[in-house]
């Protein structure tokens, strides 16, 4: 099945209700009985340039908590407790112009001995889970375990900044050096809002939660959009918890992907080669990563599919991951490579969960001979 669903020869071988009222909240009291999201070396909260003092800020919490109907006072003193992080604003900076592309080098930070073995133990802890999940959203075990292990290494690596200042940075400072500065900061500007929202519906102290230096949070590394939408309570104790509960995150991600039209049964991509004497590389590129050719029409464009790829009925997308100086490798992603870049708008974060995937698959059926 896994064999079918994650295809990889080729880079294998040559990549979160009812509204809760808390105008009382204290932010530094933590609320009773519920789990602390798990951190490691915690950034200091009293860090950075608090937005206290900043008259836009103030503004748009104020208009933020008439539009979702929240308490203006608890908004208030949320943002006023947020705090520039700099160093934030550095990490969200493309690489510099002409910086090449490495598959092989991006594929070895995540396909290694210790996130393979680490995804193997995952699975045998909670294969029941994984396989509730695929039985109930049609998403492959396999793809959810390749997900939490890249996103955070099975829980290991969370993230240590303050969620809270993670959004404000980038909803109020984020660099205008940035490309897509406009877009980024709106988008980030609506997590924020969507991040204080979901805190005082569920009474989650906005202060408290930890994650990566963009605000996802927890196993899955969900944004506060994502928790909103694809978040589920799968282990059925009554609330979502995607820093402690392996279960809750597993649902989740098969929810995701679910909710980006995953297609049972359809391969990740498959294999790709060139017929130079017909090959028009440029239109076979042109959508990028959006899956837009009839098999007919790919081949026409000179990319030689066989086997399984031939019957294949859906659209594809000619996929290019850059070797540095080395020669682009190349693969035909399907609408299900598709899904997974929803996760991550990467077509070389898409492969290394489809490798990991893989790979842990592969040691998973070696340990279960070796009994």
């Amino acid at each position: 099945m896994i064999s079918r669903l994650l295809r990889s020869l080729p880079l294998l071988t040559v990549f979160l209700i009812a509204s809760t009222h808390l105008s009382t909240l204290a932010f530094d009291k933590k609320p009773a009985k519920k789990a602390r999201p798990k951190a490691t070396q915690p950034l200091r909260a009293d860090t950075g340039v608090p937005y206290a003092s900043r008259a836009e800020v103030m503004a748009l919490a104020d208009d933020l908590a008439s539009r979702r109907s929240l308490d203006p006072d608890w908004v208030r003193r949320a943002l006023a407790s947020a705090r520039k992080q700099p160093v934030i604003t550095r990490l969200v900076l493309p690489p510099p112009a002409g910086t090449a592309k490495n598959w092989a080098a991006y594929r070895s930070r995540f396909i290694d001995p210790v996130r393979i073995q680490a995804g193997s133990a995952f699975w045998q802890a909670h294969q029941d889970t994984l396989a509730r999940a695929e039985a109930q959203y049609g998403v492959p075990a396999a793809v959810v375990v390749g997900i939490i292990g890249v996103e955070t290494l099975y829980g290991r690596q969370t993230g240590n900044f303050r969620v809270i200042d993670a959004l404000a940075t980038l909803a109020f400072d984020f660099p205008q050096a940035h490309p897509r500065a406009a877009a980024r900061q709106a988008f980030f500007r609506d997590e924020l809002e969507q991040f204080l929202s979901l805190c005082q519906r569920t009474g989650m102290d906005p202060l408290e939660p930890r994650g990566s230096y963009a605000g996802a949070m927890g196993l899955p590394q969900f944004m506060p959009s994502s928790w909103v939408r694809y978040a589920t309570d799968f282990d059925g104790d009554g609330k979502i918890d995607l820093w402690n509960s392996p279960a809750d995150a597993i649902g989740s991600v098969a929810a995701y992907f679910q909710g980006f039209n995953w297609i049972t049964g359809m391969p990740t991509h498959y294999p790709v080669r060139f017929d130079d004497s017909r090959l028009n590389l440029d239109t076979l590129l042109a959508p990028d990563i959006l899956p837009s050719f009839s098999v007919d029409r790919f081949q026409s464009l000179g990319a030689v599919l066989e086997g399984p790829a031939l019957s294949h009925t859906g659209p594809l997308a000619l996929i290019e991951l850059q070797n540095g100086a080395a020669p682009p490798s190349y693969v035909a992603g399907t609408e299900n490579f598709y899904a997974l870049t929803r996760y991550n708008w990467s077509s070389y974060y898409a492969m290394a969960v489809i490798d990991l995937a893989q790979a842990v698959t592969e040691a998973r059926e070696a340990a279960l001979r070796g009994r």
